[in-house]
């Protein structure tokens, strides 16, 4: 007997006027098998019966059977101006018609052309840009960087961040269930992290985010108690764990992976000078909150009013494309040049005019300003789930990049255990929303969608997660 639910879905999605091809490759049967068979089993995938994803078109995505899902995940934050944008993709297939590579030994317009365009959009110093392939590729060379230029070793994060999974990566990645029983980590000292909503210390004024937490605040007017014990906490790792003098801090901007995880205001200023006193760098991994996809500024790192030393980027930056960079001054970058460092395909010709036209896309469809206005929308809709359900503990983010945290009760902020969550999220995959997910227990919501979507999709996207917390509430009564 199959469990029926009397809860029903109020909400139509709303209509696109693509129409996708026609699927001709193997059964759905055998592609599982070939996965099995010869696909390496870390390549875990999602969902009872993993989706069989044929074709893409800006804020959907289609299945071998035609069926459409609205995608709030965008191939894991990636996935930043749309899928197979036209002019995104117009500009590729020109370009590979044209040249494909050369490696950087030699000059092809491209490079040039992307890094000059890439540049003008941070600040001084931040003028010099060397590319990679990956986020890993780009937290490696910056970590090293740092290494190099202060001649020092030691790196601090944050638990909870995730940078990476290389080796040397694994250190200051930070997160349980991406750690291996090898040795990682020397030189890498890991600190508490300031979540407002989870950590011991947390008000209603702490975040940048329309959406705060229901935790109570008794600071006074421009005093944040939660930022000032957390400083508390970050002199303790200076203080304890590390030489008096260190390489550098890394950290994201707002968390990805651990589930948008928002520091008190504040804190990343006080953070960067204590670091910079101690000789290190301060490393701003814009991987998932660069390129407009948190709507008030184009990079992370500027609605903390901080200046980094060096900045990654990836994932957003190519739309996809297998791309990344790092960002930093003449005189950091100076320090790699003693010697020999080349990384084959970065600037890659057809990278480059990738990562151009996703620049081009990104302002002429306005989509940092549709990032602030729909994500803010979409986070004050979701507040409201918030308001109704005991299982909602928290919501929150900034722009296209939110977070909602599940847990048994508000009072415990216990996470709820894995199968509800299971659950919830393949009623919204049967709806036609997909929805990432991450946190320690990978107890919260994941939404970072392609920065097109729009409000009659947030509408949908909604009234689907509603829809299925009723249907989980219908099945635990």
């Amino acid at each position: 007997q199959k469990w029926k639910s009397s809860v029903s879905l109020q909400a139509k999605m709303p209509p696109c006027d693509f129409v996708p091809e026609k699927y001709q490759s193997y059964t759905y049967d055998h592609m599982l098998e070939i996965r099995k068979r010869n696909v390496a089993p870390t390549l875990l995938m999602v969902y009872k019966k993993p989706l069989l994803l044929h074709q893409g078109h800006m804020q959907w995505l289609f299945d071998y059977e035609g069926r459409r899902y609205l995608d709030l995940f965008a191939g894991i934050a990636t996935v930043s101006v749309g899928h197979c944008h036209p002019k995104v993709t117009a500009a590729a297939q020109a370009q590979l018609a044209r040249l494909w590579h050369t490696s950087s030994i030699y000059m092809h317009p491209p490079i040039q052309e992307y890094a000059e365009k890439l540049a003008s959009l941070l600040p001084d110093p931040l003028k010099v840009v060397f590319l990679t392939n990956s986020g890993s590729e780009a937290n490696d060379l910056a970590v090293f960087l740092a290494r190099l230029y202060t001649r020092n070793f030691d790196i601090i994060c944050f638990r909870g961040a995730y940078h990476g999974g290389s080796p040397y990566m694994l250190g200051v990645t930070s997160v349980g269930y991406y750690k291996h029983g090898v040795a990682n980590g020397f030189g890498c000292a890991t600190t508490m992290l300031p979540d407002v909503f989870r950590g011991p210390w947390g008000g209603s004024h702490c975040r940048d985010s329309p959406v705060q937490t229901i935790r109570k605040c008794s600071c006074s007017e421009g005093v944040c108690h939660a930022k000032d014990q957390y400083i508390e906490q970050f002199k303790e790792t200076l203080n304890t764990s590390v030489p008096k003098t260190i390489a550098g801090f890394i950290v994201e901007p707002i968390q990805g992976v651990n589930g948008t995880v928002q520091y008190p205001k504040g804190f990343l200023k006080e953070a960067f000078q204590l670091v910079r006193e101690r000789g290190g760098l301060c490393i701003s991994d814009e991987v998932q909150t660069g390129f407009g996809r948190t709507g008030s500024h184009f990079w992370g790192f500027q609605s903390h009013d901080v200046l980094p030393d060096i900045v990654t980027m990836a994932k957003g930056i190519g739309n996809g494309f297998p791309m990344a960079a790092v960002v930093t001054t003449k005189e950091i970058a100076s320090a790699l040049a003693q010697n020999l460092h080349i990384n084959t395909f970065g600037g890659n010709a057809v990278a480059c005019v990738v990562g151009a036209a996703v620049l081009d896309a990104i302002e002429e469809d306005a989509l940092q300003q549709n990032s602030e206005e729909v994500g803010t929308y979409m986070l004050l809709e979701l507040a409201k789930l918030r308001e109704k359900f005991e299982i909602v503990g928290d919501v929150r983010g900034k722009g296209l990049m939110i977070g909602i945290e599940m847990v048994t009760n508000k009072g415990s902020r216990h996470p709820l255990p894995d199968e509800e969550i299971s659950q919830i999220w393949e009623d919204c995959k049967d709806m036609g929303i997909l929805l990432g997910r991450g946190g320690l227990f990978r107890q919260t919501f994941r939404i970072k969608p392609p920065m097109c979507i729009t409000r009659k999709d947030v509408d949908f996207a909604v009234e689907v997660f509603r829809t299925a917390l009723e249907r989980h509430m219908e099945r635990t009564a």
